[in-house]
């Protein structure tokens, strides 16, 4: 496997992480040459963190899988206008230093096995120190969920090797999310409804019912899992069901999400031959025309995907209907599950939805 090695000084890499941020090719305060050169930069950064990427999601699968044997994992190069978004949020944030340009992510079945693996990845650093990976945080944000619902469990590592084969990927960081199968239903289904909304609810940037919608959703789902870790919520259970079944109906959260999913045309393009070998996965979601394009690229072809990544994204800054990501599961069937935002498939959120507001 041909691995992206990084090119380019950590100081460049940070220039052009403030050029795309700064939106300077829609300025016009830069030549599409110059452009085109910070967006190579960011691009082989972005690359470069595969080799470490792959090497987390090794680890992840077989840890959860110890934890639950049908649990899924998937790996992903963050977008380039997820990567714009944040920059601008964190005005002192460097791009060389930015902690989820690569992520890897468990999906487990409930969130008791969350927080078993959650155990198994911090106990295990703390009997290992001097392994190849450096735990440097952690956020356990199902226990202090975000202010808009948001659950999930984080740990933030920085790759080592001594290797002289790996070396250079050295001090990259790599984020793992760990997530029940439910508060990923939560949190795909925000994706949904920001990319068809224009609203990047994600950041705390859209209309007051709708961010309020999700946070009650959020405890909702928290009290289905685990209601008797869920305090200090000032509703009962009867005001939340209340609350949600008007915010339904005024935003006719059903018919919306149902609606999302209808005429979806799904295309595929790739590289593999059955039976599966991994590789990655491109998504590329044009929610106006409701049509996908799954592009494939097989396991030595890191180069070719990269460049077919960064090539979509240059469309999408034309044209806010293209949602792109690159991504990696262990099987195709795998990526409905994993990214069902991109599928616009809304299914699970919605089954728990009808829960909250049953009035039984």
């Amino acid at each position: 496997m041909a691995w992206t090695e990084p090119k380019y000084s950590r100081s460049r890499v940070d220039k052009a992480g403030r050029l795309l941020a700064s939106d300077a090719d829609k300025t016009g305060s830069v030549s599409p040459e110059e452009w085109n050169q910070a967006l190579a930069v960011i691009n082989n950064w972005r690359s470069s963190h595969g080799y470490p990427l792959y090497m987390m999601g090794k680890t992840l699968l077989r840890r959860a899988r110890k934890v639950d044997e049908k649990a899924l994992v998937a790996q992903r190069l963050k977008r380039l206008d997820s990567i714009s978004l944040k920059l601008k949020r964190f005005e002192k944030m460097q791009l060389s230093r930015m902690q989820d340009i690569g992520g890897c992510r468990a999906i487990l079945s409930n969130v008791n096995q969350v927080a078993q693996l959650a155990k198994i990845y911090v106990g295990g650093i703390k009997k290992n120190p001097r392994s190849r990976i450096e735990l440097v945080g952690h956020h356990d944000y199902i226990n202090n969920p975000k202010p808009d619902g948001y659950r999930s469990f984080h740990l933030i590592f920085k790759y080592w090797s001594e290797s002289q084969q790996s070396r250079k990927y050295n001090g990259l960081r790599i984020e793992v999310q760990l997530r029940s199968r439910l508060q990923h239903a939560w949190a795909t289904a925000v994706e949904t409804v920001s990319t068809f909304t224009g609203q990047a609810l994600k950041s705390d940037i859209g209309t007051d019912a709708w961010k309020r919608f999700f946070m009650l959703m959020g405890i909702a789902i928290a009290r289905q899992e685990r209601p008797y870790l869920v305090d200090g919520i000032p509703l009962t259970k009867v005001e939340l069901r209340e609350e949600l079944v008007s915010l339904c109906e005024s935003l006719q959260v059903m018919d919306v999400l149902m609606g999302y999913r209808e005429t979806l045309q799904i295309t595929k393009i790739g590289e593999w031959e059955k039976p599966y070998q991994k590789g990655q996965s491109l998504l590329v979601l044009n929610t106006d025309e409701k049509r996908i394009e799954v592009r494939t690229f097989a396991h030595d072809n890191a180069e070719g995907a990269s460049k077919s990544y960064l090539h979509f994204e240059k469309k999408a800054r034309d044209n806010p209907s293209l949602q792109v990501v690159l991504v990696s599961v262990d099987s195709l069937a795998a990526l409905k599950s994993a990214y069902p935002n991109y599928y616009l498939d809304t299914t699970a959120f919605l089954r728990a939805v009808r829960k909250a507001t049953r009035s039984n």
